[in-house]
């Protein structure tokens, strides 16, 4: 349990850093700042997904909360508005609680209210729940639905907010204009509902403050024909649902939603069977992403909080902390089988497909991390029947992929005469590092990037493994004999003794066609070291490990480029433009801490005091849950001091790494 007291919201600009989210396993999703000013076009109350885990719409910005006493009028939610003078109830807000599920606790004259909003699991349903003890004098809570239906990347216009509705009793259901099919309904266990005048029926100019920060349209505006007035008596204690619901029949009781998901988490880390907090904390960050996709009937991972949907690459990279660490074997199975079903010419989808959409296949990395996962099963899971399941499941497509890259497959991946992968030309993004600003590739890295080859040799390793295990002896010696190979080429071709580690891209193709060797110092070469098959000899990896240390680590992440580079940027801020120009030119990566840690342990591991040292420096991390998305890794922070996150402000991979290499590593932090 996480809680934060008024020093957190001693004013409105500190107070909206800290945000928080919750989901549904379906992609849905509800989040706002702690003192609920909504400052993103992704915040809300009501979030829903409408093709899991795809078509996200805003349905519910928020509930506001007014205090009517005789004299005075309160409002308790918070808020910025053009022109208008702020809503400030953060002031009278005392404390905020991440229990599994937020709590916003405020008082007023002896009023005292308790917040809380949880989702119902796997359905579209919202509950909220005002836990009421009125110590002080009569008063009336208001409280004022803001209704919307929007995409949740965009803003709102008081000309799309067309609504029909009508009110059954202590049920209204809207129905918006744009989709016929939809019913929203508004459920409330007490009170009266009062139709508002027409005058005051939209919430307008909503100041979007993060959104402005990132030089971005900055206000939103939503729809509120109706407001609940429940009368509370002095010495009245009681407790008040609202439910907003898109389902046929949903749970009414807000408390019925509220302890199963908490009790969800309880069995979650029963299962897990861990009893490190940190490790705990990030077990509980890492259920947010674990999601059920409509169009393939499996399990994903969505990459980011709060706009990314499911990736190939982020969803394996995130896969072993996510899944496997917590011994959610059914869920790994489920995504690994889904994966190898989308094989197409050796590669696995960048994206997965939607109804009527055909899957982005832009990834040379996926496709290989695919075989890294399959190793992570089998060492988590070493029953008969996981291995039966990767043969009879995943073993053809591994092999196909092998092929397709020794052979050449779209994106220009192809393995060279010396063994060694090649990957992208012309516009192609095609590793991580796949930012484009217009006709402008940031980082191609066409050619031999380190990266792919150490997980190529890799992917030719774990296969032989299994070929043996599975008796196909002819296709494990035809491996080993090429992993020989691109071992001897990768320790010839990528160690740079200029700067004792080793080149980012070899044979690098340029614009004009001609090759050199990358010498930027970027924190790729560290999977060189971190990956299960040792591919370097232990002075070069000690001293890899050495150089991402001086050169690249941070408090939160590793750097995306040394900061003496001429090409570095030092910080993640401004307009889209801007912030792409850094991102992978200095931004500070929090997945990357995950193979650093794992790598340093491994060259360390003589020193007594190796693992002690790693704690140290993760203890920022564990800082970090408390700043940012509460409980939360952000997907990427400033390469230069204090390192402040940006990006989506709760990333898959961040929390999957760090938890995977917390717990691999044995280490309490």
């Amino acid at each position: 349990m996480r809680y934060l007291g008024r020093e957190c919201f001693r004013n409105y600009k500190e107070a909206i850093r800290r945000e928080w989210v919750i989901t549904n396993g379906l992609g849905s999703y509800a989040g706002s700042s702690i003192v609920g000013a909504n400052t993103r076009k992704h915040h809300g109350l009501f979030i829903a997904s409408l093709h899991a885990p795809t078509e996200r719409k805003v349905l519910v910005n928020g509930l506001y909360e007014t205090v009517c006493f005789e004299d005075k009028i309160i409002d308790l939610y918070s808020g910025k508005k053009k022109n208008q003078a702020s809503r400030e109830g953060y002031l009278y807000q005392t404390g905020f609680c991440l229990d599994v599920v937020p709590s916003f606790i405020y008082e007023v004259e002896g009023l005292f209210i308790k917040k809380t909003i949880a989702y119902e699991w796997e359905k579209n349903t919202v509950a909220v729940l005002y836990e009421i003890n009125n110590e002080g004098r009569d008063c009336v809570l208001l409280l004022n639905p803001v209704i919307n239906y929007r995409d949740h990347n965009d803003g709102s216009k008081k000309s799309d907010l067309g609504f029909d509705y009508n009110i059954e009793k202590n049920t209204l259901k809207f129905v918006p204009e744009k989709n016929k099919d939809l019913i929203l309904s508004l459920f409330s266990s007490e009170g009266s509902l009062e139709v508002v005048p027409v005058s005051e029926r939209f919430d307008t100019n909503i100041e979007l403050q993060t959104e402005i920060d990132n030089g971005m349209s900055s206000s939103d505006i939503g729809y509120c024909p109706v407001r609940i007035q429940i009368g509370i008596q002095s010495g009245v204690t009681k407790n008040v649902s609202i439910v907003f619901s898109i389902e046929e029949q949903y749970e009414q009781n807000a408390e019925k939603t509220i302890k199963p998901a908490r009790e969800r988490i309880g069995n979650i880390m029963k299962t897990a069977a861990v009893s490190d907090e940190f490790t705990k904390d990030l077990i509980e960050a890492s259920d947010k992403f674990v999601v059920r996709r409509e169009s393939t009937k499996g399990k994903t991972v969505l990459a980011g909080l709060p706009w990314f949907t499911d990736w190939g690459r982020d969803t394996m990279i995130a896969f072993t902390g996510l899944t496997l660490v917590t011994k959610r074997f059914e869920d790994a199975k489920s995504i690994l089988e889904t994966f190898a079903k989308y094989e197409n010419k050796g590669l696995i989808p960048n994206m997965f497909p939607d109804t009527g959409v055909e899957p982005l296949y832009n990834t040379v990395d996926a496709s290989l991390w695919f075989f890294y996962c399959i190793y992570k099963y089998l060492e988590y899971d070493k029953s008969e029947d996981a291995k039966d399941f990767v043969k009879d499941k995943l073993y053809s497509t591994m092999k196909n992929i092998i092929r397709c890259y020794k052979s050449g497959t779209d994106f220009s991946i192809k393995m060279d005469t010396d063994g060694l992968i090649t990957a992208g030309s012309d516009l192609d993004q095609v590793t991580w590092m796949d930012v484009r600003v217009g006709d402008r590739v940031m980082t191609p890295r066409h050619g031999k990037p380190v990266e792919i080859n150490a997980l190529w040799y890799n992917a030719l390793m774990i296969t032989a493994k299994l070929a043996d295990i599975f008796k196909d002896s002819a296709f494990s010696e035809e491996l080993k004999g090429l992993a020989s190979l691109v071992k001897k080429s990768f320790c010839e071709k990528f160690y740079n003794k200029s700067t004792d580690c080793l080149f980012d891209v070899v044979d690098e193709i340029l614009p004009d066609g001609s090759k050199r060797n990358d010498e930027k110092i970027r924190p790729n070469q560290i999977f060189a070291v971190s990956l299960p098959y040792q591919i370097l000899d232990e002075i070069k990896e000690k001293s890899i490990v050495n150089v991402v240390r001086s050169k690249l680590y941070t408090d939160f992440g590793i750097r995306s480029l040394a900061p003496e580079d001429p090409e570095y940027h030092g910080l993640y801020k401004g307009e889209l433009a801007k912030r792409d120009e850094a991102y992978h030119q200095g931004t500070a990566w929090g997945f990357l801490m995950g193979p650093f840690i794992t790598a340093y342990l491994k060259v360390n591991a003589s020193d007594p005091k190796a693992k002690e040292k790693a704690e140290k420096l993760l203890w920022p991390i564990k800082q970090h849950l408390n700043d940012g998305c509460i409980g939360g890794i952000a997907e990427v922070f400033d390469g230069d001091p204090p390192h402040i996150s940006g990006g989506c402000y709760s990333q898959a991979w961040s929390v999957g790494e760090i938890l995977r290499a917390v717990y691999e590593g044995g280490l309490s932090v």
